[in-house]
């Protein structure tokens, strides 16, 4: 089972979130802050990261800098899921080296999903 890591500081959307992924047979695990999503993915090891900007303790744009710097965690796709439209934003967290930037009011669960399965070459199955 494909295991992903929602860091999410609002329970509502994690929640939405885990139900679209678990629908799909994902194993999800989440954090509600940076520093416990950091904790998170060295204890759990998964396959991808979807990553909020705007938290508490740690934003993601932290969280994204520290994953990327760090041997152990560098690998892992990171898939940012944001409320922040900014172009800049976007093309700050790209050349920190996530592999996507979506706008949460822009997408669907169901859009998100085909996103990660397609960023981590998952085929539909029919």
């Amino acid at each position: 089972m494909t295991k992903i890591l929602i860091i999410e500081d609002d329970h509502e959307i994690q929640n939405l979130y885990r139900t679209a992924f678990e629908i799909e047979k994902f194993e999800v695990i989440s954090a509600l802050d940076g520093e416990e999503g950091l904790k998170k993915v060295h204890e759990e090891r998964p396959s991808l990261i979807l990553l909020d900007i705007m938290m508490p303790v740690l934003d993601g744009f932290q969280v994204l800098l520290r994953l990327k710097a760090d041997a152990k965690t560098s690998y892992i796709p990171v898939v940012v899921l944001t409320s922040l439209a900014d172009v800049k934003d976007a093309q700050s967290c790209l050349y920190m080296g996530a592999v996507k930037y979506l706008i949460k009011s822009e997408s669907t669960p169901k859009q998100i999903v085909d996103i990660v399965k397609e960023t981590l070459g998952i085929a539909e199955t029919v």
